[in-house]
């Protein structure tokens, strides 16, 4: 029988697909450019292969797409008679996933890898920030990922993806040199996988090393292809560097070319938010933002976005209309937040529209309930770092700066002297 690279069982015949199938498999785990194409090849040589159909369905979802996502996903069902029980029960919990039931799907992970500890397409969910953890609103979902990754890390040694995985739940929690550690590894095996560089540019980020992320990731970017799913992101990592390190025309450049609405491919829930969140930062800093960008950001958010539901994404909309002064849509967040994260969201965007307001007492009021526990919106520290400078400038905007000064040195002292908000 046929394997993966991870030595799970797979039902075809054909060596072409099933190397075709582990190629785009590694392309997807990678965040690289040409999944797609690899896993149509693989079903071109075995159109009956039903996991190179549900990888795909996955891919699409992945970046938002959520009609080709369904005809793969039903495809992959279609094909279900006469597999291997680890296939059956990878398409029951990914299509959870792909249907829009993550709580279902959830359960039907765990319980799949209590069986298949290897199967990473079905842990792959449940890494990152964006993940099924990353985004459950829950209390304490940070030691949550580190402990979901950790008891399986034993099943992967080596294994270039899932260090990255294990290194990002470890820098999320703080574990700084142990993810350091880990991540190394992880590049050292496969030098070109995109998401091993954005968890190296996070760790360079919570280690202080500003600068030295900076180079690495504009050098790094430089063969990235534009197709690949963290293209947008990395790129607002390089951005956001060069806000800090006052280089504001080279920010606007990164932006048009490669973050903005209707430029970048990658998916809308990164697009809108990581636009929302560049132009934030550098108004803090002082520049000017044209009201027409927030204006492309809010009709992201509206077309993609039209109902409350991804905390994370609400927050980030409800910037964008803030800023624009698109009241009603700020209200619709408002009174329509929903979710375990609900209460965060609805206090970040009351707060959002009192700054827009320049109502600096009632954005304070807001901004404080929202701080004690916003990491249940999701994303990661380095993108809710938006959080802490918005509460920052708000106190200096009300002559708290030694209050400012204090709050940052304790919840993150780690950015408490980089430029990010002027006159700090």
């Amino acid at each position: 029988m046929l394997q993966d690279r991870y030595g799970n069982t797979l039902t075809t015949s054909s060596e072409a697909a099933r190397d075709f199938y582990v190629d785009g498999v590694d392309r997807f785990l990678s965040s690289s450019g040409g999944t797609p194409e690899a896993l149509g090849r693989a079903i071109s040589a075995d159109d009956g292969f039903a996991l190179a159909h549900l990888a795909l369905a996955r891919h699409w979802h992945a970046l938002g797409e959520r009609i080709q996502a369904k005809d793969s996903l039903a495809a992959a069902r279609a094909l279900s008679k006469g597999i291997t029980h680890r296939e059956e029960s990878q398409i029951n919990a990914l299509g959870l996933l792909i249907d829009g039931n993550p709580p279902a799907a959830y359960g039907a992970i765990c319980a799949h890898l209590a069986d298949y500890p290897r199967d990473a397409m079905v842990v792959q969910p449940c890494t990152t920030v964006f993940g099924l953890i990353g985004f459950s609103g829950q209390p304490g979902r940070e030691a949550e990922q580190l402990a979901f990754t950790t008891q399986l890390a034993g099943h992967y040694g080596d294994d270039w993806w899932f260090l990255s995985q294990h290194a990002f739940s470890q820098v999320e929690v703080g574990q700084i040199s142990r993810a350091e550690a880990n991540i190394e590894r992880s590049v050292s095996a496969n030098p070109r996988s995109a998401q091993g560089a954005h968890i190296r540019s996070h760790i360079y980020y919570e280690g202080g090393d500003m600068a030295a992320g900076y180079r690495y990731l504009s050098d790094w970017r430089r063969d990235y292809d534009r197709s690949g799913i963290l293209y947008c992101h990395l790129s607002w990592h390089e951005a956001l560097w060069a806000i800090e390190q006052g280089h504001m025309s080279e920010m606007w450049r990164i932006v048009d070319a490669d973050i903005a609405p209707g430029i970048s491919a990658g998916p809308p829930l990164v697009v809108m938010c990581d636009n929302a969140a560049i132009l934030y930062r550098a108004s803090l800093l002082g520049e000017t933002i044209p009201i027409e960008r927030w204006r492309t950001v809010c009709a992201l958010a509206a077309e993609y976005f039209p109902k409350s539901g991804i905390a994370f994404g609400d927050v980030h909309a409800a910037l964008a209309y803030a800023m624009a002064g698109e009241t009603t849509q700020l209200a619709r967040i408002i009174s329509e937040a929903t979710g375990p994260a609900g209460d965060v969201v609805r206090e970040l965007a009351e707060a959002f529209g009192a700054i827009a307001d320049e109502n600096w007492p009632k954005a304070a009021i807001h901004l404080s309930a929202a701080m004690p526990d916003h990491a249940r919106i999701g994303g990661s520290h380095a993108q809710r770092d938006l959080i802490e400078f918005a509460m920052v400038a708000v106190l200096l905007k009300l002559g708290q700066s030694r209050e400012a000064r204090r709050l940052l040195a304790i919840r993150r002292p780690v950015v408490s002297t980089i430029n990010a908000v002027e006159g700090f």
